[in-house]
């Protein structure tokens, strides 16, 4: 079978990436230019900077991409690029960039949804068996994906409100801690002890979540504890937050699992990084005999586009490919893929 190469773009937040990937798990380069730095001085990624940051590094990343990864170019098979969700100015000068290329080359234009490279990043270490159940936790992402074939996506379970990831970047701000809130609690939470209570928040479907209220349930108790002249204790607070949010992520997964039959879990997104959501899966997954646990590399956690060429390759058998009035779409749907 002829090898497939798939020159991809990513940028639909605040990194600007281009890979170029092998048969979907063969890494070839994967270059990543991150405005983090920037927006911390924000606390949050503010889009108007984002998006000019992106037209400023798009054409030195792709070019480092080609250099790095020791082929002609031409010998692509296709150009992938995330579609969407995201942020519109974002999203538009990565868009535009794969329809330069695809023009200039001649190549098949793939339009993809940014979280299914989420869930092929898990093909850099894993094969992956169907059906499938993705756990997809990020800043603007809380969702449970089953995939009974390799392009087949039913969303069983969504937030309500808030992501888990916004959750923490909420959480994170009121308690002085540094953007982004995700990896700053995962650090102070190894600190606290089971000091303060908080409430799992109830919601209409059984595998549905909702963050909002618990993130409200931390200012309350941010505001008694004040009132009644008491310490706060930071790191007890971050402890008794994590922990909530992500046992309530952790049983609903389980009990997904448990109903749909599946043959693997995997886990996708920024949170994916979380050390304490991997331990609780690690311990918990094994009691489902016949499910395997796959949990990404740490690299491919962060928006990247090497998953996005991973997903491409894939995306080969099942997307048409796209004409040159190809536009972003913020606000792209599963569905739609």
């Amino acid at each position: 079978m002829k090898d497939r190469i798939i020159l991809a773009i990513e940028s639909s937040c605040d990194e600007t990436a281009c890979a170029i990937v092998k048969n979907g798990n063969e890494i070839l380069s994967n270059v990543v230019s991150s405005q983090i730095n920037i927006h911390q001085k924000f606390g949050g990624v503010v889009p108007e900077v984002a998006s000019r940051i992106h037209v400023e590094n798009i054409s030195l990343v792709i070019e480092e991409a080609i250099e790095k990864s020791g082929i002609a170019i031409e010998t692509i098979d296709a150009i992938a690029v995330t579609q969407g969700p995201g942020l519109i100015g974002s999203l538009h000068v990565g868009v535009m960039a794969a329809k330069t290329l695809a023009w200039m080359l001649d190549k098949p234009l793939l339009p993809l949804h940014h979280l299914i490279g989420h869930i092929y990043a898990n093909a850099f270490i894993d094969r992956l068996e169907f059906p499938l159940l993705a756990l997809v936790v990020s800043g603007g992402h809380t969702e449970l994906v089953l995939m009974r074939s390799e392009w087949e996506f039913e969303i069983l379970g969504t937030t309500q409100d808030d992501a888990i990831g916004e959750a923490y970047d909420k959480v994170a701000r009121v308690l002085g801690l540094p953007y982004p809130g995700g990896p700053a609690i995962d650090k102070l939470a190894k600190e606290g002890k089971p000091h303060y209570k908080l409430p799992v928040c109830k919601t209409d479907k059984p595998l549905d979540f909702s963050f909002s209220g618990l993130k409200s349930a931390v200012l309350q108790l941010i505001d008694r504890e004040k009132r009644a002249s008491r310490d706060l204790i930071a790191a007890d607070v971050a402890y008794a937050f994590q922990e909530t949010a992500l046992n309530d992520l952790v049983q609903k997964t389980l009990m997904a699992a448990k109903q749909t039959g599946i043959r693997q879990l995997v886990v996708a997104g920024g949170v994916a990084a979380n050390s304490r959501l991997r331990a609780l899966l690690s311990e918990q997954i094994p009691s489902l005999e016949t499910v395997r646990l796959t949990l990404p590399p740490l690299w491919c956690c962060t928006d990247n586009a090497a998953m996005i060429a991973a997903a491409g390759c894939v995306a080969l058998d099942h997307v048409a490919p796209a004409d040159l009035k190809l536009a972003a779409t913020p606000s792209k749907e599963l569905s739609d893929s």
